[in-house]
């Protein structure tokens, strides 16, 4: 007779064996196999009277006392296969109940499934890995948790809307937040303009992984150069950028949002608000100092890391806070974007030749600015498309006009020497 073993149930009975023949004693037995000595010694008579049976359970390989007979299991693969080949578990078991008066639980149903190829489980999750508490940052202004909620903040007084929120990692406070449409481009640039402009530039910012912020393509993961918008912001202004792998990393900002869907809502009722510009003044000037004042805490250190930004910075931010999106000089001196063309007058700041390459710079305002090199390029708007004409191969810059000699001037006269 062949019987079949664990690994598990061999170590157990080479120990058992061993106490058997006296190599050991029930206590030292019972520690190697993590069990109490009462349980050591029934084993110990199982092993003398059965062998190595006598450590396998007595109920494998028999059929449990209340297992489907074969006919009627029979019955349900054929409804399964002519009905419910592509129901789940639970919905299949709910039908076969319903319609043909076979109750059994779904656990059944889907191994059933499971084995005639209907259904295929989920694999298993990987195991999580373990998450250690993370201590606040030590000074104000050293990391902000930015992110974005779309909620129904005016109930049935307005449309849904977006909040957008910074909340400093040391402190617990709200350093800005700003209801908008949505959480695009723009939104984000106004709101991080108008944050640097009445805090300064924080150290860090911590955020998801929406598109807004990163490139999730895997064209863009294995190309480091490709950035968004928002990321070449945060290069060109040297702020660090953190993101987060999943909404627990960036809790205090989740748990933020949390209270305002509960306290927010019901402060905007109170106060008869259902506009977005009616909230945004409401948040600066009455909610937002109330809520820190209530649930904000002192930090370890007292500095402030937010870098304070001169007058040259801060009008700066106009040009750097934009869509930019490059765009080449066509022949007749025009430029397609956004469906328009852009016609480059003559008189221009810098030199503009034919297949240059362009900056295009959307504004939080609306308008359009072209850099070249620096230089802000002079443009009318075309209400269609130019016909094509010969044009000069160069607008040149606004410059004083070059002196050329006339044909008689001396440097043109031809001198002979003779030998």
């Amino acid at each position: 007779m062949t019987i079949t073993m664990s690994k598990r149930q061999l170590d157990r009975y080479e120990i058992i064996n061993r106490l058997i023949r006296k190599e050991i004693n029930g206590t030292v037995a019972a520690n190697l196999l993590c069990l109490s000595v009462r349980q050591t010694k029934r084993l110990k008579v199982r092993v003398k009277e059965r062998g190595p049976q006598g450590l396998i359970h007595i109920g494998k390989g028999k059929q449990a006392h209340n297992r489907i007979s074969e006919k009627e299991r029979g019955t349900i693969i054929s409804l399964l296969r002519k009905h419910y080949y592509d129901f789940k578990p639970t919905f299949a078991a709910e039908k076969l109940r319903e319609k043909h008066n076979i109750d059994h639980d779904p656990k059944t149903i889907r191994t059933i499934m499971i084995i005639e190829e209907l259904w295929k489980p989920k694999q298993k999750r990987k195991k999580q890995p373990h998450r250690s508490w993370r201590e606040r940052k030590a000074s104000y202004g050293e990391m902000q948790q930015f992110d974005g909620s779309y909620e129904y903040w005016f109930e049935d007084r307005g449309p849904k809307g977006c909040l957008l929120a910074a909340i400093d990692d040391a402190t617990g406070r709200i350093t800005k937040a700003k209801f908008d449409q949505h959480e695009g481009v723009f939104p984000v640039f106004g709101f991080w303009k108008e944050y640097l402009e009445q805090n300064g530039q924080p150290r860090a910012v911590y955020l998801d992984k929406f598109s807004t912020y990163k490139m999730n393509q895997q064209v863009a993961q294995n190309n480091h150069d490709t950035l968004t918008q928002f990321q070449r912001v945060a290069e060109e202004i040297h702020m660090e950028l953190i993101t987060a792998h999943s909404p627990e990393a960036k809790g205090r900002v989740e748990r933020l949002f949390q209270t305002l869907q509960d306290r927010l809502i019901k402060e905007l009722r109170l106060a008869d608000i259902s506009t977005i510009e009616q909230a945004n003044v409401f948040l600066d000037k009455v909610f937002i100092p109330n809520f820190n004042k209530q649930f904000s805490v002192e930090p370890r250190n007292k500095n402030d890391l937010h870098k304070k930004l001169s007058l040259k910075e801060i009008k700066e931010l106009e040009s750097i806070f934009s869509r930019q999106t490059p765009r080449i000089v066509h022949n007749d001196f025009t430029i397609s974007f956004n469906k328009q063309w852009h016609q480059l007058t003559k008189d221009q700041p810098a030199t503009v030749q034919k297949k240059d390459k362009v900056i295009m710079e959307e504004r939080v305002d609306g308008t359009i600015h072209i850099r070249l090199r620096g230089k802000y390029l002079n443009y009318t708007l075309l209400p269609e498309r130019p016909k094509q004409q010969k044009q000069p191969w160069i607008l040149a810059a606004n410059q004083p006009s070059i002196y050329i000699p006339p044909a008689n001037h001396s440097w043109r006269q031809m001198v002979c020497y003779k030998k």
